[in-house]
């Protein structure tokens, strides 16, 4: 695996109303956050640059609103921002893929001539898929660290449910047999950009 000087990780959405059981239900890959701040750190220290983006939740009820507490990024990923010796961008959004934020990631990426990124984050089907999917559609060669992310469990129509174990491997079997993105393990990732 050959990861570019200037690959950029985008780090989506790890705020703290993920955190609130009650709200989202079960969750999947307790070790997500340990893999997180991995790929952030040795981003970081190998002066690759990293996007931070947040989920601005326009919805009255959701964890994600801004004004509450849980609009803000989990203490593990604030704490490590503005710490690396490599370009850094923080963006806004609140629809689920990140190259509709503001600032716009797209120009970012171009300005800094970036063609190749990670994806990690929450939740893994949603905006980090979305992401992702929007990524390899726009050209980037991408690379979605499946271990970095996690989802809960989800309802959809008909009375249909899926585990989040399932939702995940979904999103795996769909951006890699489709050929958005290669699904790989921040393990990889880690050792290659070292």
């Amino acid at each position: 695996m050959d990861i570019a000087e200037n690959a950029a990780l985008v780090v989506v959405d790890v705020q703290v109303g993920f955190d609130e059981e009650a709200y989202w239900g079960p969750r999947n890959n307790p070790a997500a956050e340990e893999n997180i701040a991995g790929l952030i750190d040795v981003w970081q220290s190998s002066g690759r640059p990293v996007v931070f983006v947040r989920h601005d939740s326009p919805k009255p009820d959701s964890p994600l609103r801004v004004g509450y507490p849980g609009n803000d990024f989990q203490p593990y990923v604030e704490e490590r921002r503005g710490k690396g010796s490599g370009p850094e961008l923080f963006l806004t959004k609140s629809v689920n893929s990140a190259f509709y934020g503001t600032p716009d990631l797209g120009a970012w990426l171009s300005g800094a001539g970036v063609r190749q990124i990670v994806v990690a984050g929450i939740q893994t089907n949603m905006c980090a898929e979305t992401t992702a999917r929007m990524a390899g559609n726009l050209g980037y060669e991408v690379f979605f660290a499946l271990d970095a992310t996690y989802t809960f469990d989800g309802k959809g129509p008909w009375g249909w449910t899926l585990g989040a174990e399932e939702l995940a491997r979904a999103t795996a079997v769909s951006l890699h047999g489709g050929g958005f993105a290669k699904v790989v393990r921040s393990a990889e990732l880690i050792a290659a950009a070292e």
